[in-house]
């Protein structure tokens, strides 16, 4: 019975340090990561080089930098920021999608929908809000509301980004 235990704990001790080993970029040794980011329509970063990317998802807001460790999240509607190796800031709006952080620390981010903040129009996008509510209030069956509310996460996730 003793020689059985003191396998399983041994056992147990390996699986759990392989892992942690497995859970941390390790691979990653610089300040800068490749960063792939589009959707089905536009390819904004190919393998481009960023120092750290902001993302909203379904366990809050992130910051991922070099040696994150590997990761899936689940975009909401929100704003996702790019810091460029020359400093820049860039801020693309992204309706759902994607993100993935591999152990090698490159990042690929596929959203539905992205545009750059600077193309939103808070006046077209009130009037899609008020146009939402109006169906979410008028639906009728579970699908009807679903998608309804779909819309409303959005246009608030764009009226926020805005």
């Amino acid at each position: 019975k003793q020689w059985y235990q003191r396998r399983v704990r041994g056992s147990l001790a390996a699986r759990s340090a392989a892992l942690c080993k497995r859970a941390l970029a390790t691979e990653a040794s610089s300040n800068s990561f490749p960063l792939t980011f589009g959707s089905p329509y536009k390819a904004v970063h190919d393998n481009a080089p960023v120092k750290q990317v902001d993302i909203p998802s379904t366990t809050g807001h992130f910051g991922i930098l070099p040696q994150h460790v590997p990761t899936i999240a689940i975009l909401v509607p929100g704003t996702i920021s790019v810091h460029t190796e020359a400093g820049e800031v860039q801020k693309y709006f992204v309706s759902s999608g994607t993100a993935t952080i591999h152990a090698d620390s490159s990042v690929q981010i596929l959203a539905e929908e992205i545009c750059s903040l600077a193309d939103i129009d808070e006046g077209a996008v009130r009037a899609g809000l008020e146009a939402a509510q109006g169906k979410l209030s008028s639906a009728s069956s579970e699908a009807d509301k679903a998608a309804a509310q779909i819309e409303i996460d959005v246009y608030q996730g764009m009226m926020a980004a805005a």
